[in-house]
C-alpha cells in the first residue's frame, strides 16, 4: 500500500523546481492575473465564425483582454447578425459593413484586418471552418469537440502543422488557474491525494423542451439548405442529429473526459459505455455511462467513470479524483467543488502533516476541524470509513470561465509559438478519440480497446 511521507524539505525543493511552468495564482479572494507573453498593448484584431449562444460567450470574455478587438462576425443566421451589429457600440470595429453571412466572403473582405478568427459553430463544421482559416493564414481558436468525426477532427491536426499557425481547442479547462493549480500542485507536486487510482465526472440536466423560435425568427429554407441543414429545427437542436454532432456524450463530457488525460498523462486503453434515448427519442442518445481503463506509464491500470444525463440535474456537474491517501473534488463553478478530502485509515497521513501541505500552499487549512477519534463507548460499523475533512483550494477563478484560455490563446498569438498552448489540436485529438468512442459503444453494444497509435495523426 502506498503512503505519502511528507517531507518539508523535499516540498520546498518540489516547489521550487516546478515555479518555473506553474502560472502566477491568487488566494480565494482576490482576481486571477495571466503573466501575458509580450505587451498587452500588441492588438489581435480577430474575426467570429458562429455567433450563436458560445460564440457570444467566447467574445464576452475576449473583449475583456487588454489588446483584442473585434473587427468582423460572420454567422448564417440574420437575428445573429443583428446582435454581433451592437459589439460596435462597446467600441469594437464592428459595424453593419463587416458582418457577414459566408465565412469565405468575409476573410476574403477583411483578410488584411483581421490576425486570428474565433471559431464556435456547430461541431461537423469545425473543419471545414478551421482549416479554411489557416490555410488564409489565420490563427485559430476553435470550441470543443474538434469535430464529431475522427477524419475531420484529424485534418485540423495536419493544417495546423502544415501552416504552422497557432490553434487552439477550447478544453478551458486546461487554462484555468484552479485547476492547473489542483493537477500540478495538489496531485503532482505534492503528492497529497497519494497513488490516484479511481475518477468520476458527471454532468447532469434536467429535461428540457427542443428549442423552437417564433417563424418570423426562422432562417430563409433556401438559406439553411445551402449550408447543409434540412429545417431550423435541425439548425437549433444540431447536438442531437449524427450529422451535425455526437449527443451530450461529446457535447458535455469532451471538457471533462479530457481530465482524466491530463491528470494521469496517458491514453485509455478501452471504454466500455451504456446509454438511451430515454426522453428525447432523437438519434443521439440523452442518457449515457462510460468506464474507461488506463494504463500509465507505471504499468499502473486505474479507472475513471463518467455519466451525462438530461433527465435528472441531480448533483450537477462536477469532477473527482480518487487516491488512496486523499480525494480532489473539483468544478468548473468552484460552488459546485472546489477541496481534498483526507483519507482516515491506519498508516495513512496524519493531520499534521496535512498541515504543512496548507502552510505551503497546495491547500488551505478548514477552519475547524472535525476530530475523528472514536471514544470507547460509540460502536464503529465495521463497513463504515469515516468521513473525510474537506480541505479547501487556495485558488479560483474571478474571471469568465473562457477568459484564461483565450488569453493563453492571446499570448501564443502575440509570440507566434504554438508551444505555449494548454491545448494545441494535437492534444485535443486524444480526448477526441476517447470521446467519440463512447458512442460507439453504447451503438454497437460493446467494449471499444484502443490501439495506442489510434490517439496520433
Amino acid at each position: 500500500m502506498n503512503t505519502t511521507t511528507f517531507n518539508r524539505r523535499d516540498f520546498i525543493k518540489a516547489a521550487g523546481a516546478t515555479a518555473a511552468f506553474l502560472p502566477t495564482f491568487s488566494v480565494l479572494s482576490q482576481e486571477y492575473k495571466a503573466e501575458t507573453i509580450g505587451p498587452a498593448q500588441d492588438q489581435v484584431n480577430v474575426g467570429v465564425i458562429g455567433y450563436g449562444a458560445e460564440g457570444q460567450i467566447l467574445v464576452d470574455a475576449a473583449i475583456k483582454i487588454p489588446g483584442v478587438r473585434i473587427k468582423a462576425v460572420c454567422d448564417i443566421w440574420p437575428y445573429h447578425r443583428q446582435k454581433a451589429r451592437g459589439l460596435g457600440r462597446l467600441g469594437h470595429d464592428v459595424t453593419s459593413k463587416t458582418v457577414y453571412e459566408d465565412y469565405r466572403e468575409m476573410l476574403e473582405k477583411e483578410d488584411k484586418n483581421i490576425d486570428a478568427v474565433i471559431i464556435a459553430t456547430p461541431d461537423w463544421m469545425h473543419a471545414e471552418h478551421t482549416n479554411y482559416c489557416l490555410k488564409a493564414g489565420k490563427h485559430v481558436y476553435c470550441e470543443k469537440e474538434m469535430s464529431n468525426s475522427l477524419e475531420k477532427a484529424a485534418s485540423m491536426v495536419k493544417a495546423q502543422r502544415e501552416t504552422g499557425k497557432i490553434l487552439q481547442i477550447g478544453h478551458q479547462r486546461r487554462s484555468n488557474p484552479r485547476y492547473m493549480h489542483a493537477i500540478n500542485r495538489v496531485i503532482r507536486e505534492s503528492n497529497m491525494l497519494g497513488r490516484v487510482t479511481h475518477a468520476y465526472g458527471q454532468w447532469n440536466r434536467s429535461v428540457a423542451p427542443f428549442i423552437k423560435d417564433h417563424p418570423r425568427l426562422d432562417i430563409p429554407i433556401e438559406t439553411l439548405q445551402k449550408y447543409g441543414y434540412e429545417n431550423m429545427e435541425q439548425f437549433r437542436n444540431w447536438r442531437w442529429f449524427a450529422k451535425y454532432g455526437g449527443g451530450p456524450m461529446v457535447d458535455l463530457g469532451s471538457h471533462q473526459i479530457d481530465l482524466f488525460f491530463w491528470v494521469w498523462d496517458c491514453v485509455p486503453i478501452s471504454v466500455t459505455a451504456i446509454g438511451g434515448n430515454d426522453y428525447y427519442n432523437r438519434q443521439m442518445n440523452d442518457n449515457v455511462m462510460a468506464m474507461y481503463e488506463f494504463k500509465t506509464k507505471e504499468g499502473k491500470i486505474n479507472r475513471a467513470y463518467y455519466q451525462v444525463l438530461t433527465t435528472s440535474s441531480r448533483g450537477g456537474f462536477y469532477e473527482q479524483f480518487m487516491g488512496e491517501d486523499g480525494s480532489l473534488t473539483i468544478a468548473e463553478i468552484a460552488a459546485r467543488g472546489n477541496t481534498v478530502q483526507r483519507e482516515v485509515r491506519a498508516g495513512g497521513p496524519e493531520e499534521s502533516q496535512w498541515v504543512e501541505f496548507a502552510k505551503q500552499g497546495p491547500v488551505v487549512q478548514p477552519k475547524k476541524a472535525v476530530s475523528r477519534e472514536v471514544t470507547s463507548n460509540v460502536a464503529v460499523d465495521a463497513r463504515v470509513t469515516a468521513a473525510a475533512d474537506g480541505w479547501p483550494l487556495p485558488v479560483d477563478l474571478l474571471k469568465p470561465a473562457h477568459m484564461p484560455h483565450l488569453e493563453n490563446f492571446f499570448d501564443a498569438v502575440r509570440s507566434n509559438n504554438p508551444k505555449l498552448l494548454n491545448c494545441p489540436a494535437d492534444l485535443a485529438y486524444e480526448s477526441a478519440v476517447a470521446v467519440l468512442a463512447a458512442n460507439t459503444s453504447v451503438a454497437e453494444r460493446k467494449t471499444i480497446y484502443f490501439k495506442p497509435e489510434e490517439f496520433h495523426v
